[in-house]
């Protein structure tokens, strides 16, 4: 039992959610300190202004005497001297997860968002839908919803929405996140292979979400992807034993005939699209089918919620988005236009190319797809060919080179070079690799031309590309400077 007052030293506090929850805690009475490698803005701001000391590097001294308990993050692994230091003084640690569940989720409706893609938008949407009807809700986002400005919070309310991630808890605990969190309702997007560096196959995913599912309380709710054979089959015995294996009632919200909440009249509009959730109209101010699939799930965990379709309305006209996804950066003096996005998967980023072009590409333009292999499963070849053909549902690819390469033994990476044969070969697209953003802004510049839209997919900062794209000049000065080096060449052979 933790009381107010207690030490809690929070290992790697940098990080979006271990911030979110140390600023919390802080506010509850708790005395909070914490460490990382590097002091990020604007999370360090954030932590100062709650009056948290923050140390810069991780050390064994880093560790204060009087700590009560050690929160240790999800990136530490063994030979962190901190964690290190904390094993071998026998002090109590915790996962983050774990935390969340003693200190904040325990008597609460939590509602747990889980899936490959749309996690984040459906969080934020669900989080927004509550906050805009007046409930107040205590959110924990991986990533920053601009209602919000901010990636969590914890209040008084009953309701808690999560972003629940497969990803493993911590070195000591290999079981995903979301099985800490205590679902009232879940919601399943979809389910495809991903975390590569952790799970071997698509079936060990789909048991992880089996087991989370297993801990639905009956008065719960399950809302699956009902047109997702993959989401499916991870809840299928489910089905076939629900009283032994997930009491509460699965509802499935698709597309498909067959599905319990069917979408209906998918269109575009003028600021997103619209829909239909069993026949009533629903508009969300996002482009893409996959939007709409994320919003259809948002209003099904909202009338759980008790919120009336009316104040669900509302609430969806007024959400502003999620930094990072289909991002309008700024528009360069030549007229190309800037998107960045997070997208780091071959079927998030086709179905997000296909959504900008069909909203921000102009007749007679093209869309550049900008790539960097960043996650720990595209800088593997496990979808090698998958994402040739995602990143050809563009009109030209560049891609760096896969980061931080030494990280992933040479016959497991990605071929970039192999890549770029098949994008140019079997898809019939300009494609090229250059070793960071400077030379990638180089070799587009003489490419782009008014109209072009370039699209940034990356999990990371990428070099700070999108500042740099945003310098270039408009086409015609770069064609004077570059006659004026042509001349200034010829002048100095000449002489």
């Amino acid at each position: 039992m933790t009381v107010s007052g207690q030490h809690y030293h929070f290992i790697g506090i940098c990080g979006t959610a271990m911030g979110a929850v140390a600023a919390a805690m802080k506010d509850r009475g708790f005395v909070i300190t914490g460490s990382d490698a590097g002091v990020y803005e604007p999370m360090a701001s954030f932590l100062r202004g709650k009056g948290i000391e923050i140390i810069e590097g991780f050390r064994a001294e880093n560790i204060p005497a009087g700590a009560d308990v050690i929160v240790i993050g999800n990136a530490i692994s063994r030979g962190n001297p901190e964690c290190e230091e904390v094993l071998n003084r026998r002090l109590l640690y915790t996962s983050l997860p774990e935390l969340l569940k003693h200190q904040f989720l325990r008597g609460k409706r939590n509602y747990v968002v889980t899936g490959t893609h749309g996690k984040t938008t459906t969080t934020s949407l669900l989080t927004w839908l509550l906050e805009s009807a007046g409930r107040d809700p205590s959110f924990m986002i991986g990533g920053v919803t601009r209602n919000f400005g901010q990636g969590g919070r914890f209040t008084d309310s009953e309701f808690t929405v999560l972003e629940g991630d497969e990803y493993d808890t911590a070195f000591f605990d290999k079981r995903s996140k979301f099985v800490h969190y205590l679902p009232e309702c879940v919601i399943v997007n979809n389910l495809e292979y991903d975390h590569a560096d952790i799970f071997p196959d698509l079936q060990s995913i789909q048991l992880s979400f089996n087991r989370m599912l297993r801990l639905v309380p009956g008065n719960g709710l399950v809302l699956v992807n009902g047109d997702d054979a993959n989401a499916l089959a991870a809840t299928r015995e489910n089905r076939a034993a629900m009283m032994t294996a997930c009491p509460a009632p699965l509802r499935t919200v698709g597309t498909g005939a067959h599905c319990d909440h069917r979408i209906a009249d998918i269109a575009f509009a003028a600021t997103g699209m619209t829909f239909t959730l069993d026949g009533v109209p629903f508009a969300v101010p996002m482009d893409g089918e996959i939007n709409v699939r994320n919003a259809a799930m948002a209003v099904a965990a909202a009338r759980f919620a008790g919120l009336r379709d009316e104040e669900i309305r509302e609430g969806l006209a007024g959400f502003l988005g999620v930094a990072r996804r289909q991002t309008v950066r700024g528009v360069t003096a030549g007229g190309v236009t800037v998107i960045d996005d997070f997208g780091h998967h071959p079927t998030a980023i086709r179905e997000t190319a296909e959504a900008l072009r069909r909203r921000h590409v102009p007749a007679g333009a093209r869309l550049w797809a900008l790539f960097e292999p960043r996650s720990n499963t595209t800088k593997r070849n496990v979808f090698q060919r998958e994402l040739a053909r995602a990143l050809a549902t563009a009109d030209g690819v560049i891609l760096s080179e896969v980061f931080e390469p030494h990280k992933v033994p040479e016959g497991d990476r990605l071929d970039v070079a192999a890549l770029v044969a098949e994008v140019r070969g079997a898809h019939d697209r300009p494609c090229f690799v250059e070793p960071d953003a400077n030379a990638i802004v180089v070799r587009l510049a003489p490419l782009v031309r008014r109209g072009d839209v370039v699209v940034v997919f990356s999990n990371g900062g990428f070099g700070g590309i999108h500042e740099k794209l945003l310098r270039l000049e408009a086409p015609e000065n770069r064609e004077h400077a570059s006659a004026n080096s042509r001349e200034r060449a010829a002048a100095v052979a000449g002489s």
